[in-house]
């Protein structure tokens, strides 16, 4: 296993040498077993005495709960008897005037009773308060109340809530009582469905006002687990929420503890007696059981404060033999003028020989670095000596000359004079008096001149269009990254392609990025000539020397290797070169000039 492997090599490492082992080990090692002893004990004791609190402080809260729902249906029940012995005592239920009335007054006296009614074994009505007329297609018989008034008819039955919907009033939430009851229809004795819904509010609002904690609720069911009240019904019905109600319904009163979604809760249950429904605390253990976690956090904190204590007379008393170290001391300074070359070798304790021979490893890293940075340093002189070196290509220039040559005999003098000018601006900023970061608008001047020389070379033979947003041609940038691009655009897209080419150029700011995006429309590449691209096996001829691959080099050294080229290109639709810059902008005005 590994963490027996762990022990033991920390076994095998371990040196009763070191100067502060047995001291360390023999004073914390008591401190901490008697610490930890007594507040596990203590915590334990703690734990128990917190949870049985709970236990009954939750039990009286949800006991109060079921006295005030018991007090409330049992006000239910009495209403229901007192207006069945009314129907039972009268000797005509449809001539009965008085009847009606004592059912008024009943109605009346109870804010939350909403109607009652009285219906045939068949469905029909033979009564009802208010008098509104029935709805259509409600399906009486087949609703809970109904049926479970015929199947038990010698009990009071209590329906979970539902929307009145029998007449034609407002739709309230309501819960009905139901039963069988006599009733005289003249000289005859029948049997009838005797109902009255109340408004399901005030239980409602009995439920809402019991609190335990800030996300401990308590919902009701009935006997068979439908759900009466819940204060987030909605999501019940729509399956968003789960109660796990199997064991609940094992309870009559008790409490036990459920884990649902990984959150243990405590859970309280009662029973409303008069309707049969079950009263359900939910509390959850995190808010109710701290007593744990907050002694836990004591101990960990007075075992921290003791480790400190402990430790501040291990420095004391390790000060006292510290000589070793202090002669390492001063062996390290001859290091400390300079001279990385000399190894320390201090012998002593444990402990200072370890220090010396780290010290000495770290030495060796050091030297490592330093010798890393100098072979860093002159590959990166190098390529800048070989972009200077390469700034002026006998070829390029010679070529660029025969054409002027060639331009001049034939008198086109203009395109003469374009050519001269473009090609001393393009030297001249490739000189740039010998600084290799330039502005934004220097490099884009640079290549727009690149361009204007070899298009009249290549007679026209392509268009180009540059473009750059105006807040970023401040925008620092190496020079000479552009021109070999657009010198690959022209050689090995545009010239082998028959139709007229163009060659894009865009700069555009992404976030802290400058991305300069070359794209041209000629031949493309297919993946084979595109990985030799990538990998600095195509280069270009005749052009002015200034290769793609140095190109790569010379970002990657100056920014790092998160930054340089990016090549898209497909056969037929030409290929897109992207070039990924830091954002930076030179602290002086904005120079004059324009692309």
């Amino acid at each position: 296993m590994s963490w027996l492997r762990y022990i033991g090599k920390a076994i095998r490492n371990f040196h009763f040498r070191k100067i502060q082992a047995l001291i360390s080990m023999s004073s914390v090692t008591v401190t901490i077993v008697a610490v930890v002893l007594v507040s596990v004990l203590l915590v334990e004791r703690s734990a128990r005495t917190a949870e049985e609190n709970a236990y009954m402080n939750l039990g009286q809260i949800i006991e109060q709960v079921n006295a005030n729902l018991e007090l409330y249906v049992g006000g239910m029940q009495d209403v229901f008897t007192v207006a069945e012995k009314r129907i039972q005592q009268s000797p005509d239920l449809h001539s009965d005037v008085r009847l009606g009335d004592q059912l008024e007054t009943i109605l009346s006296t109870r804010e939350d009773l909403v109607t009652m009614a009285l219906f045939t074994e068949e469905g029909e009505l033979v009564r009802n308060l208010p008098s509104n007329g029935m709805r259509k297609n409600t399906r009486l018989t087949e609703q809970t109340w109904f049926e479970s008034a015929l199947q038990y008819p010698n009990s009071l039955q209590f329906s979970p809530p539902h929307i009145q919907n029998l007449f034609k009033s407002d739709y309230r939430w309501v819960v009905s009582m139901s039963k069988l009851v006599p009733y005289n229809d003249g000289a005859q004795e029948k049997q009838g469905v005797l109902v009255m819904d109340f408004n399901f509010r005030t239980i409602d609002e009995l439920s809402q006002r019991v609190s335990l904690g800030k996300k401990g609720y308590v919902y009701i069911i009935d006997n068979v687990g439908n759900i009466v009240y819940h204060p987030q019904q909605q999501l019940i019905y729509a399956g968003l929420k789960y109660e796990n109600l199997e064991p609940v319904l094992n309870y009559s009163y008790g409490s036990y503890m459920d884990n649902l979604d990984g959150e243990k809760r405590l859970i309280t249950i009662q029973t409303v007696r008069p309707a049969g429904w079950k009263i359900v605390g939910v509390a959850y253990a995190d808010e109710f059981l701290t007593t744990r976690q907050e002694l836990s956090q004591f101990l960990y904190g007075f075992l921290l404060v003791a480790i400190i204590i402990i430790m501040a007379v291990n420095i004391y008393v390790s000060a006292k033999i510290s000589q070793p170290i202090q002669r390492l001391e001063r062996s390290v300074q001859m290091v400390e003028r300079g001279d990385f070359g000399t190894n320390v070798y201090v012998s002593g304790a444990y402990e200072v020989e370890q220090l010396s021979k780290r010290f000495n490893l770290m030495l060796r890293r050091i030297r490592e670095l330093m010798d890393q940075i100098i072979n860093e340093q002159e590959a990166k002189r190098k390529s800048e000596l070989d972009v200077l070196q390469s700034q002026i290509n006998p070829h390029f220039l010679y070529n660029t000359l025969n054409s002027v040559t060639r331009m001049a005999e034939l008198g086109r003098n203009e395109e003469v004079v374009t050519t001269i000018t473009s090609l001393s601006r393009f030297f001249r900023i490739s000189l740039s008096k010998g600084d290799h970061i330039i502005p934004l608008r220097d490099e884009l001047e640079h290549v727009r001149h690149y361009l204007i020389i070899q298009n009249i070379r290549f007679k026209n033979k392509f268009r180009y269009e540059i473009e750059a947003e105006e807040d970023i041609l401040d925008a620092l940038t190496l020079k000479l990254i552009l021109q070999p691009i657009v010198e690959n655009a022209i050689h090995h897209g545009i010239e082998p392609s028959p139709e007229p080419g163009l060659i894009r150029i865009r700069a555009v700011r992404e976030g802290e990025l400058l991305n300069i995006m070359i794209s041209d429309n000629g031949v493309g590449m297919d993946k084979e000539r595109l990985a030799r691209l990538k990998a600095g096996k195509l280069h270009s001829e005749g052009g002015s020397g200034v290769g793609v691959n140095n190109v790569q080099e010379r970002i990657v050294l100056y920014y790092g290797k998160p930054y340089g080229l990016h090549y898209e290109s497909e056969p037929e639709e030409g290929t897109t070169v992207t070039i990924t810059l830091p954002l930076t902008v030179q602290d002086s005005n904005s120079r004059e000039g324009g692309i």
